[in-house]
């Protein structure tokens, strides 16, 4: 018989594992940032800059004592994490690097199949020459590349070497060694990770198992496409195939959605919910979520839990935008309230608020302005900016 699991106890655990649910301002460290991107699992990795980079973001959003020296510690000299890709540019606890290695290779296998449809043909021959070039020189950027008659663009007008730098990051045969004004750093990976990290990569079914065990453990329960789509590691059929042979260490919930519809049929471990102890209530501050937040990476699972549609406007013309350009969610305890158009305004030393909009049913009260007020100048000081500043037409 499955057990079915409220809507408000499904959001609460969902919370406690992605590392919202514990106190904000303890303070964590370095070993407790490392300890952190391990329970979440990974942290999105991108260039915007609206207010703060996602990675800082996510990491400030769980403990505002966080600090940027410390992830980069971690990254460059500990060499505890590192960069890669799972559903997109992320950063990984170097832990799970054995596991990345069959990425790699079904990254090798297809990647230049998919290339070959936007690329010159012929473009694989900067490989080898690129590789060669860093095992005698060391670590590169992709600006150390550059040819006069070149014309930049997207990633569809790469310049060969930048090509091959990208070919030769996915495929596991270099490794970022730092950034550099944000630009990669490349350099071989025997260089970068740690040599006890480059030990044999497992057989396909301990790949698969720890996938889907590690994936488990960080949603405290899913579907089996859930379970697939949190690395972007294996196909949902192979996490299929998983949930099917292991059903003695599983169970069968029914999770309530938020707007009271059918439940969805998911797993937990076995003995849920007497393993889970008591399940954490989240701070009742209001925070601010980059738009890469994992809580909200899975679009469709956050609908279902938190009754919150959230897509990024970025690639959206600005006349057919339904909010802005990067739009913030607000978090308030368990529950998504809104979301917020904010923008650092670096040379006034200011963070101009744009826009607020709130959830259906969730009121502009004094107390819940107050805590967003609260909540904003903790992200203006963490920003390096001096205050904030509300612009004309914020609430209307």
């Amino acid at each position: 018989m499955p057990i079915l699991l409220s809507n408000a106890d499904a959001r609460r655990l969902f919370l406690a594992r992605q590392g919202l649910s514990a106190p904000p301002n303890r303070a964590l460290g370095k070993a407790g940032l490392l300890d952190l991107i391990e329970a979440i699992g990974f942290v999105q990795v991108d260039s915007i800059a609206t207010v703060e980079r996602a990675h800082h973001h996510i990491l400030f959003s769980r403990n505002q004592t966080y600090r940027r020296e410390h992830l980069t510690a971690l990254l460059e000299e500990d060499r505890a994490l590192f960069e890669h890709w799972t559903h997109d540019a992320s950063i990984i606890p170097t832990a799970f690097y054995r596991y990345w290695k069959h990425r790699f290779r079904r990254e090798e296998a297809t990647i230049l199949e998919r290339w070959r449809r936007w690329r010159e043909p012929g473009f694989e021959a900067a490989f080898d020459q690129t590789l060669a070039g860093i095992v005698e020189n060391g670590a590169v950027l992709s600006r150390d590349f550059k040819h006069e008659d070149h014309v930049s663009g997207g990633w569809w007008n790469w310049h060969p070497s930048k090509t091959a730098l990208e070919y030769l990051w996915r495929t596991g045969r270099v490794a970022i060694a730092r950034r550099d004004n944000f630009q990669k750093v490349y350099d071989l990976t025997e260089r970068v990770i740690p040599r006890h990290h480059h030990e044999d990569e497992v057989d396909h079914d301990a790949f698969v198992d720890w996938c889907c065990s590690a994936a488990l453990d960080r949603l405290g329960f899913a579907t089996h496409g859930e379970l697939a789509a949190f690395f972007a590691l294996i196909s949902p059929e192979e996490a299929k195939a998983w949930v099917a042979a292991n059903r003695d260490r599983l169970v069968d919930l029914l999770v309530a959605p938020a707007d009271g519809a059918r439940p969805r049929a998911s797993f937990a471990w076995a003995g849920f919910p007497e393993t889970l102890g008591a399940i954490p209530e989240p701070p009742d501050r209001i925070r601010t979520l980059s738009p890469f937040d994992p809580l909200l990476r899975d679009r469709n699972r956050a609908e279902r839990l938190f009754g919150f549609n959230y897509r990024i406007e970025i690639f959206v013309p600005e006349p057919k935008r339904q909010y802005g350009y990067y739009v913030f969610p607000l978090l308030e305890g368990d529950r998504m309230i809104g979301r917020i158009d904010m923008k650092a305004e670096r040379k006034a030393g200011v963070l101009a608020v744009k826009r607020l909009w709130l959830e259906p049913g969730v009121r502009a009260s004094a107390g819940r302005l107050a805590k967003l007020d609260a909540e904003l100048a903790r992200v203006a000081r963490f920003s390096g900016l001096e205050r904030v500043k509300y612009l004309d037409g914020w609430r209307s």
